[in-house]
């Protein structure tokens, strides 16, 4: 069996999340089907010297985890849920269109994404835009579509009162609160922290005032909006930011003496457990943590909105290399991968933070035996800290083996970093199918880039301006 262990996983942050595993036949299928798919794609050749690097999708995987999210918050609330994909986590079309098949609308946060969104055939009904950084323009065209808006300050919310004023809309409108109950082991990826840029901050002096006056003003302010972080949060702390904004919501609707505010979307975050192949925590432990946390959102009476993105696909992607070479420096092997930080930018940037499983492979792509011995796994990019692993416990690598880097559906391979111009790998989709047992199909998601396309984008159609 390939390795798949982390740098220290008694240093890794996420390990108090690490319980509730879930018991699901396909998922715990998993790392067979991936097993299975690493080995098919270097017999079909799909990685090799023209594509040293490629990036695999689990299909089986993802629709597995979009039913446990809906069966989770189906068994505790009985009120209606639009779970929202957030788009960044992986802005691929084919991926937000097979997750819209799945019963998934989507969160964007930029025009980029909504064209995404809008390309895969998302309703504008099922979509959520949030960003703290909304232009006139781009509100303008949310609220044409009828799509749902989250205002993120009081002076987005002034130029939302403009549009709403000149043109009527279908869009459900919120604001999205800060409910500033403390940050996460990541300190980048905690959003309800004090001076968190995002949202009003409900304990700012003055902001619970305001924000009751600013729902009573306006009578189609029907929405509340919270998302305290992602990776790196305890459920509690993730529970206890949306147990505030439904205090608020409670608040708000006795000053008005009506429902007026009646959804709540309380943003995703799950974190996702990068050490194993477990799927912790689960949607169904989050589920129950909210429920405890905020019996009232649950009884009927609100609708609720999610965006989660990372724990809907992280488990479910991984990125395969051909090592091109295995030297040792200072009595150090050093396996030279094509996989760096142009896919892996969190991890080599911040190891600590972003540590990532690598299982190793043969030249056949088949499970690497051998003790295991101390090794860097480096990527292509020409400075010293390209690092996917350092000193990690691997069998010995060798000129034409292979490393797969586990657990990167998210923020990672579709999240290009060109350094060094170095092309965005294809990504390809596997399943195996029921009427051929035994044979992984592959799909296009994405063509690799090639060089052509590079210089296009570098201003090659401009090469006699300057």
């Amino acid at each position: 069996m390939p390795s798949d262990s982390v740098q220290d996983p008694a240093q890794d942050p996420f390990q108090d999340s690490l319980q509730d595993p879930v018991q699901d036949p396909v998922q715990d299928a998993a790392p067979a089907r991936r097993e299975q798919a690493v080995r098919a794609a270097v017999e079909q050749g799909l990685i090799g010297d023209a594509e040293p690097l490629v990036a695999l999708l689990d299909t089986a995987g993802i629709r597995a985890s979009a039913a446990a999210l809906h069966s989770a918050f189906a068994e505790v609330t009985a009120g209606p849920v639009l779970h929202a994909f957030a788009v960044k986590a992986c802005p691929l079309v084919p991926v937000v269109r097979l997750l819209r098949g799945e019963g998934i609308g989507a969160e964007v946060a930029s025009p980029g994404e909504l064209a995404i969104a809008r390309a895969a055939g998302v309703a504008p009904g099922r979509t959520v835009l949030d960003s703290p950084a909304k232009t006139p323009t781009e509100l303008r065209e949310a609220l044409a579509l009828g799509i749902a808006v989250n205002a993120d300050n009081a002076q987005e919310l002034a130029r939302i009162d403009a549009l709403v004023a000149s043109a009527p809309t279908r869009s459900p409108i919120g604001v999205r609160i800060n409910p500033q109950t403390g940050g996460g082991a990541i300190a980048a990826l905690s959003t309800a922290t004090a001076t968190s840029k995002f949202g009003v901050g409900l304990r700012d002096e003055g902001a619970r005032s305001w924000l009751v006056r600013a729902y009573l003003d306006r009578p189609w302010l029907t929405r509340l909006h919270a998302h305290s972080g992602s990776q790196g949060l305890t459920l509690d702390l993730m529970a206890e930011g949306v147990a505030a904004v439904y205090g608020l919501a409670e608040e708000i609707n006795a000053a008005a003496g009506r429902h007026q505010v009646d959804t709540v979307d309380i943003g995703g975050g799950l974190p996702v457990n990068f050490a194993s192949d477990a799927h912790t925590p689960s949607y169904a432990a989050y589920a129950r943590a909210l429920k405890a946390a905020a019996p009232g959102l649950f009884d009927g009476r609100y609708g609720l909105v999610t965006e989660f993105g990372r724990s809907l696909l992280a488990k479910h992607g991984t990125v395969l290399s051909r090592v091109e070479y295995a030297k040792a420096s200072g009595g150090r092997p050093i396996a030279v991968t094509h996989a760096g930080v142009q896919v892996a930018t969190r991890t080599v940037f911040a190891p600590d933070s972003w540590p990532l499983r690598i299982a190793a492979y043969d030249a056949k792509g088949r499970p690497k035996a051998g003790a295991a011995v101390p090794q860097d796994v480096a990527g292509p990019a020409c400075f010293a800290g390209d690092l996917l692993a350092r000193a990690r416990e691997l069998p010995p690598l060798e000129q034409g083996d292979h490393v797969a880097v586990l657990d990167t559906g998210a923020y990672f391979f579709a999240h290009h970093f060109a350094y060094n111009s170095l092309a965005r790998p294809a990504v390809l989709a596997y399943a195996r199918p029921a009427d051929r047992p035994g044979t992984t199909v592959f799909t296009t998601v994405r063509a690799a880039q090639t060089t052509r396309e590079i210089v296009a984008e570098a201003g090659g159609a401009q090469t006699a301006e300057l």
